[in-house]
């Protein structure tokens, strides 16, 4: 390769030969200028590392209007210094153009997290927000360019659904946890980003609800899903429980229905002792059923009903209840035991509860039997008055 001391004036007369060549500055050494056949001029850097002796080369940029001479041979500065420092311009380069993305983040957490370790609806779950809002907007952004100030952006414009905006959120907080236990990045952005506040729900049904509800499902022509509902209003369970049990699970000389881990939403095996009528209705549930290992099984046998919306809605049509979801059955269990003067810890272990704080949006209700308790001794002290009074 031809060598001379390099200007601008001399890069500028350099002509196309019959081949491309770089003239190296001798002025500068790992400095040079390309010459391609067409006349295209490109400035470069040649270098060795420090660590593995190896040659390397890097393109500065195209000598003309946006690189002069003299900038190039400033970056080239930069760059030999960096390598006299150990560093690798040509490697950390490529690093930053093969740098994953979020779409990488999403799929390695689909596949590395959530599908081995959660529950499969909770993973449908955390795929729905990913397609239909996280990727969205962030697809082809490069997990180490994600800033703090991109999730708060991204969070505050799902301030409209603020429940969804913080299922969001936690999401991407957990991705970029596990992100920095597998190397991508080494600090957590979506950390220290206020919540919206949540107004948890409070309903449940009154006894005239109750009654209705229970005259609706008597007259439904699915009794099946009647069935299924019966068994989450006896037991409290979450809905998801009820729909994957299988005959397996209970044990109807002892009155007992043991959910699997992978079945709780607490990821532990559960003992919940059955009431008489609970047992009395599996029972009957059994006698009928079709030969299938679940107790509700679906159009197939092998599998059992996945939901229950339209079959819901009929029956809330029917029962004259409104605002009223399948879930909240849970609340109208829990209710029923509470006002009855069952205690907060005991329902709570009944429901699956491992923080005591989520089953104390019933304790209003548990004042009631409290008062009338204290009442009793009001009206104790209110006959021996009565007595004092007459005696005088």
């Amino acid at each position: 390769m031809p060598k001379q001391r390099l200007s601008k004036s001399v890069v500028d007369k350099l002509q196309p030969l019959t081949a491309e060549l770089i003239y190296w500055d001798i002025s500068f050494p790992g400095f040079g200028v390309r010459v391609k056949l067409n006349g295209t001029k490109s400035y470069v850097v040649q270098y060795r590392t420090r660590s593995t002796g190896r040659s390397r080369r890097k393109t500065i940029g195209q000598h003309g209007p946006l690189m002069s001479f003299a900038q190039a041979k400033d970056i080239a500065t930069g760059l030999l210094s960096d390598v006299l420092r150990g560093g690798d311009p040509v490697t950390e380069a490529q690093m930053v153009r093969e740098a994953p993305i979020m779409q990488d983040l999403c799929q390695q957490y689909l596949d590395v997290h959530a599908i081995p370790k959660k529950r499969p609806k909770s993973v449908a779950n955390d795929r729905s927000m990913l397609t239909r809002l996280i990727l969205p907007r962030f697809t082809s952004q490069k997990i180490r360019d994600v800033r703090h100030k991109d999730i708060q952006t991204f969070h505050n414009s799902l301030k409209v659904t603020p429940y969804q905006a913080n299922r969001a959120l936690a999401l991407l907080s957990k991705m970029f946890e596990l992100s920095i236990k597998w190397g991508m990045r080494s600090d957590n952005p979506a950390k220290g980003i206020e919540r919206f506040h949540e107004e948890k729900r409070h309903r449940w049904l009154s006894s005239d609800e109750l009654t209705r509800l229970c005259v609706a499902l008597d007259n439904h022509p699915n009794q099946k899903a009647a069935n299924a509902i019966r068994l989450q209003l006896l037991t409290g369970a979450r809905i998801g429980e009820v729909l994957t049990s299988k005959w397996e699970n209970f044990d109807l000389d002892r009155g007992v229905w043991i959910k699997p881990s992978h079945h709780t939403k607490q990821k532990r095996t559960e003992h919940l002792p059955l009431s008489k009528a609970a047992a009395a209705l599996l029972s009957r549930i059994k006698n009928g059923a079709a030969g299938s290992e679940f107790v509700f099984p679906g159009r197939s046998k092998n599998k059992p009903i996945v939901d229950l919306k339209k079959f819901w809605r009929s029956v809330l049509s029917k029962a004259g209840i409104s605002d009223y979801r399948i879930h909240d059955n849970r609340h109208t269990h829990a209710s029923q035991l509470v006002s009855s003067g069952m205690s907060l810890a005991i329902v709570g272990r009944l429901l699956g509860h491992t923080n005591p704080m989520t089953t104390q949006r019933y304790a209003h209700i548990a004042g009631d039997p409290l008062r009338e308790a204290a009442e009793v001794m009001a009206e104790k002290m209110s006959l021996g008055t009565r007595m004092r009074d007459r005696s005088t």
